[in-house]
């Protein structure tokens, strides 16, 4: 199967790293330009250059914290139009869950659901006016399986989730389609802090990882964390005309994480 990005503008949003960066690279390897986010100039300059350096693939920079009109406005006027649009930015992390209070409720709406809202209402019009486009909105097995010591975030993306399928209605027989992939477990830098909150820090990473999904994400059927590229691999295909009749879909890269039948 080949798949060919040519000529194809793409915009992920926070993609200086993990799996945001993995599929820039994913993408701009099928031959689209892609625009990297994030919040600083610095940070969004240097993982261009680092993609660029490993890749050879078509970057540029899209700089601004798309959780706020100002820095959504520069990406927008960094990334006028794209016919990709990957909503991967999002916050995680544990609390108990009555020491969540209100303002971190909305910190993590805000951030996980309302950045994606801003994009896609900003972006969608132009791919249904061209009659193509992709969005996708980087979902998580926490939206179906919601756990316990973070069920803010568990929040953010079952929310994502009803964000996906409502804009998929709204492009409904224009040729853009719009979807969800929920992600499970997947292994990045800020997920090594967030295993080592849970497990013995004294733990070397391979022991630190099995007993984190042994203990806490046993629904596990890969029983490992998923690499980024895991699930980058998915974002291209569906970025791709070969998936032109899946639209408003929950398309799974959890690992068989999660036991039951997604809307």
């Amino acid at each position: 199967m080949r798949i060919d990005l040519s000529g194809k503008t793409a915009l992920v949003t926070g993609s200086t790293q993990g799996i945001g960066a993995a599929i820039a690279a994913g993408l701009a390897a099928a031959g689209a330009r892609v625009a990297v986010n994030g919040r600083g100039k610095e940070s969004v300059d240097a993982a261009v250059a680092r993609l660029g350096s490993g890749s050879g693939g078509a970057f540029f920079a899209a700089p601004g914290d798309i959780a706020t009109d100002e820095g959504a406005e520069a990406v927008f006027a960094a990334a006028p139009a794209v016919d990709i649009l990957v909503n991967s930015l999002g916050i995680f992390g544990a609390r108990p869950a009555l020491e969540i209070d209100d303002a971190e409720w909305r910190r993590y709406f805000d951030t996980n659901v309302l950045t994606a809202v801003r994009m896609t209402r900003h972006y969608l019009p132009g791919m249904i006016e061209r009659s193509w486009g992709r969005v996708q909105n980087i979902a998580s097995d926490s939206a179906v399986a919601i756990p316990a010591e973070m069920i803010h975030y568990g929040m953010s993306k079952t929310a994502l989730l009803a964000v996906s399928r409502g804009f998929a209605k709204e492009a409904a027989g224009t040729g853009v389609t719009v979807n969800s992939v929920i992600a499970g477990p997947t292994h990045t830098g800020g997920v090594e802090d967030f295993v080592y909150e849970l497990v013995d820090r004294d733990l070397p990473w391979d022991q630190a990882q099995r007993a984190f999904m042994r203990v806490h994400r046993p629904q596990s059927l890969l029983q490992r964390l998923i690499e980024p590229e895991e699930i980058a691999n998915m974002v291209v295909y569906l970025s791709s005309p070969l998936a032109s009749a899946t639209t408003g879909g929950a398309v799974r890269v959890d690992g068989g994480y999660v036991d039951s039948i997604l809307p």
